[in-house]
Formats: structure tokens, sequence, C-alpha cells
């Protein structure tokens, strides 16, 4: 009896200490996933264009982020703060459909803030879903005035931001390097799209009576033509129009496009009149790698004035140098805006997550008019790299000068500005 006492002792004391060391056991994974859970995850889409049209920007674009999300984590642990920034990618081919497709897959996953989509084209075919799904939207590119991407008022614009100045901005800068440079005539070829359109028409307005257009060419965006001859053999007879009654330094072609510009070039002959004239682009070209890597001798020969919003603060320099350093190659306008965008969106979920406890669409709304003024005053010991960002009654970028790029040489090089204060332009 006072054996079987003791075994049973022994067998009790064996099936504590089991629980005991499983209890343990438990704790310890406990207090790990309470850490872990301690730090707050914000998802971040990314809709870009790398693999279409535009994938030359899109790449750039990517790897500001990329920068972005590594200094955000830092400024968060720095800072004690319990977040970390995650952005995912997704590659749209500056397709509109696409575009959707990616804005429906990143909401399946709860990603409900987006940086992008580059084109107007896209943000237009995704509006609709995401003012019924209040997904926050900051576009550093998209710049197609309201109305050509179906907005008919400022609230219906509400979850949707643009960091970036609309063509009504640039359409002034291009139509006033246009007179600057003496153009009397002029020969347009345009992207079909929501883009393209709205820049065309908004230029126009600023034109009219000034320069004699002898041909409006539109061509398709999705997809671009892959033969061209169509388009340069109307063009070509626009520019013999205009030159029997202008000098060659007169007349003029405008192409509003992205890299499908590089074929184009490609394909036009060499001894072509279309060659003989200036050519001035626009945005959606402005340091494409694939024109002067395709196009380079062409596009030299053309020059193709190219104008970009342009607000560098000093924070932005040293980011270009340390871009350049990294990637080996010139960050565009866009890729900064996204950079500044990034940082915008985490700290206003940020706030919005320590205020409310979970995320809410309409407080994000409010927050990231509230962060953007103390990050752009540099108010939280972190500087916007485009410079002072104040946004108007659509939430886009309010104001801007725009850079006037050239290719010579084979390469890009900065030649001008166009200073939106005084609404003419320095050429360097």
């Amino acid at each position: 009896m006072k054996k079987l006492a003791a075994l049973l002792l022994v067998s009790l004391l064996v099936i504590a200490a089991g629980c005991i060391g499983g209890s343990s056991q438990s704790l310890s994974q406990s207090s790990q996933q309470s850490s872990s859970s301690s730090v707050q995850i914000i998802k971040l889409g990314a809709l870009l264009d790398l693999s279409g049209p535009i994938a030359s920007d899109g790449k750039k674009i990517k790897n500001a982020l990329e920068l972005a999300q590594e200094d955000i984590n830092r400024y968060f642990s720095e800072n004690n703060m319990n977040f970390k920034v995650e952005i995912y990618f997704e590659d749209t081919r500056t397709d509109p459909k696409v575009a959707l497709e990616k804005v429906q897959t990143l909401d399946a996953q709860g990603i409900k803030v987006i940086i992008g989509p580059t084109s107007s084209g896209e943000l237009k075919n995704m509006r609709s879903y995401v003012a019924a799904h209040k997904i926050v939207v900051i576009s550093e590119a998209s710049t197609a005035p309201p109305k050509f991407i179906g907005f008919a008022s400022p609230e219906e614009k509400k979850y949707v931001f643009r960091f970036v100045p609309t063509d009504l901005f640039q359409s002034e800068a291009i139509a006033a390097e246009l007179k600057s440079k003496g153009i009397k005539g002029l020969v347009i070829l345009y992207r079909g799209d929501a883009w393209g359109k709205g820049l065309h028409d908004a230029t126009i307005e600023q034109i009219k009576g000034d320069i004699e257009i002898a041909e409006d060419i539109s061509y398709p965006s999705n997809p671009e033509p892959t033969d061209w001859s169509p388009y340069i053999s109307k063009a070509e007879d626009g520019i013999n129009s205009l030159l029997s009654k202008y000098s060659a330094d007169q007349v003029a072609v405008w192409v509003i496009g992205f890299d499908e510009i590089a074929t184009l070039l490609s394909q036009i002959p060499d001894d072509s009149e279309l060659l003989s004239v200036k050519w001035f682009g626009s945005d959606g070209n402005v340091l494409s790698d694939k024109i002067v890597e395709e196009a380079g001798d062409k596009a030299s020969k053309v020059a193709l004035f190219s104008t970009q919003f342009y607000a560098q603060s000093d924070a932005g320099k040293k980011l270009i140098e340390r871009f350049k350093e990294k990637f080996g190659i010139e960050p565009s306008e866009y890729a900064l805006i996204a950079y500044d965008a990034a940082w915008v969106a985490a700290l206003s979920y940020a706030e919005v997550l320590k205020e409310n406890g979970t995320y809410d669409p309409d407080l994000m709304v409010e927050k990231i008019k509230e962060i953007l003024s103390k990050y752009s005053s540099g108010e939280l010991s972190v500087s916007s790299v485009t410079g002072d960002i104040e946004l108007d009654e659509w939430n886009d970028r309010a104001s801007g000068d725009y850079a006037i790029w050239a290719v010579k040489d084979g390469s890009w090089e900065m030649v001008g500005l166009w200073k939106s204060s005084t609404g003419e332009v320095e050429w360097h």
C-alpha cells in the first residue's frame, strides 16, 4: 500500500512538472507573440508600371519606395514607435483594366492605402471601386485635370490624393517653352487616353491663336501602335505644309506619350523632314531610358524638349545622390514624389492607429492633411524631398515649377526651368 502511494505521488509530481514545463513554454511563446504583436504592421500597396510603356520610370519609383520603406522603419525604430511599414508592389503595365484588377487584389489582402497609379487612365478606371471601398490613393504621377478622370466634385475625389500638380500647370509650361523658342507652326501626336487628351486639350487652350496646328494626330494607347508608318506619313504632310510658310526653327513636333516615343523615332526615315525640326515632349517621356537607348541619335537631333514638375529640397538633393550611388541612375521627379507619398501615408496611418486603435479610411483622409502640413514644414524631424506640398480643394498639389529636359549627345540634360511665379522660362 505504501509502495502504491509512493508510486502515485511520483506520478503526480511528474505530471505536475510536465504541466509546469508546458505552462512555462506557453508563457514564453505568449511573451514572444505579445512582443511581436506590439509592433503593428502598416501595409501599403504600390501600383507601378514595371513592364509596360513607362516601365523605365516605374522601376525608378519602385527603387525610391524601397528606400522610403527602409528609412521609415528606421524612423519608427529610433523614435520607439511600434510600427513597421511593408509595401506590396503590383505591376499594372499602365493598363487601366489591369490596374483595377490589382486594386482588387490588394483590397482582398486587406491593403486599404495605395501609392500610385502612375497614369491618369488607370486612375480613371479604378475611381469607382476606390470610392465604393474607401481605399485611399496617393498618386505620384497622375496629372490629368479631375474632369478627365471622371470626377465632378471634390467630394467625389475625397479618397484620391495627387502629390503632383495637374496638367493645367504643365500646359502653361509647355505653351511658354513653345513661345520662348519662337514656334509658329506645330504638328501634334498624342496618346488617346485620359492623360494624353487632358494634357492635349489644356495646352491647346494656351496656344490657340498664337501657333498654327497643321496636324493633330491621336493614336491608340492600349496597346500602342507597333507600325508607326501611317502616323509618320501624316505628320510629315503637316511638317511639309508648315515648312512652306515658316523656317525650320519656327516649326516643331509636339508628342505626348511614354516610352513608345522610342519606337516612333526609330521608325522615322533618316531623311525625313520630321528630323529637321525641333521636337517637344512632356512629363510622360522625361528621363526615359528606352528613348536614349533605342533612339538616342534621333532624339539628340530633335532635342525632345520635355517638361516635368520640379521641386527639390536640400533633403531631396541628398536623396538623389544616395539614389544614384545605389542604383546607378538618376531618379525621376515622380520617384521623389513617391518617396514623399510613402512617408505621408505611413505616418498618417500610424496616427490613425494610435488615435483610433484600428484603421479608419475617413480618419486617414483627415490625418493625411494634418501630417502633410507637418511633414512639409519639417516638424516631424524628417523633411519632404520635394519641398512644400500644399493641396487644392481637389486634393491635388496646388502649384509648382517645371524643369525642361532635352536629349543631348545621347543623354538627358536639364536645360531650363519654367517658373510658375513668373510664367516665364529660364533657359540654362
